[in-house]
């Protein structure tokens, strides 16, 4: 077994987060998780910022799905969840940092927001199972979390805006899979690559 492999593995049930060099106190535990989830929430707002429009779509191409599904491997499931409802919730009062400076509920795009939360819980969870260690397992952790996000954005879309489930995959859904490729090679070898510089 390598030295790296060997440090992994002494590492069960560790994310990336958990790393990060803090006190043992109770105050100062909670306080980098809030810290954390605030800055999840905050870097999904700026990645959300990066839209391209869809032609035919109300839904762009953004940089919100692959900063959701970073956080939630890098933070774990609940922290991930944490931060992206904190995400949604902001968004929700009023803070213009979904897509394309949007804010509220009442955007047909607000499904994709509920699949991130959901989306960023189950990267999460399966990151502290190791799925980001290995440039494979990354990248289908990373598409089943693209997945959840379209499980409840596309049908959310069809509802809000009374297209069929064809015309809802059309403009919500294949538009967005090259992107999506795309982004789940780029974690394959943003977290492996972490990885190894953290057992370093």
């Amino acid at each position: 077994m390598s030295t790296a492999t060997a440090a992994v593995a002494a590492r069960p049930g560790k994310v990336l987060a958990d790393l990060l060099p803090a006190s043992r106190t109770k105050s100062a535990v909670v306080a980098r998780s809030a810290a954390l989830v605030v800055g999840g929430a905050a870097l999904t707002g700026l990645a959300a910022q990066i839209a391209v429009p869809v032609p035919g779509s109300p839904v762009p191409v953004t940089g919100q799905t692959f900063a959701a599904l970073l956080v939630g491997t890098a933070l774990g499931a609940r922290r991930g969840f944490l931060a992206l409802a904190v995400y949604a919730l902001a968004g929700m009062a009023g803070m213009p940092w979904f897509a394309e400076g949007g804010s509220g509920f009442s955007m047909p795009s607000f499904g994709y927001v509920i699949g991130l939360m959901l989306a960023s819980a189950a990267v999460g969870a399966l990151a502290r199972r190791g799925a980001d260690r290995s440039v494979w397992r990354t990248a289908l952790t990373f598409l089943l979390g693209e997945a959840i996000v379209y499980a409840v954005g596309v049908p959310y879309l069809a509802l809000s805006t009374g297209m069929s489930a064809s015309a809802a995959i059309a403009a919500g859904l294949t538009p967005f899979l090259l992107g999506d490729a795309l982004k789940a090679a780029l974690a394959m070898g943003a977290l492996p690559t972490a990885w190894k510089f953290a057992d370093k």
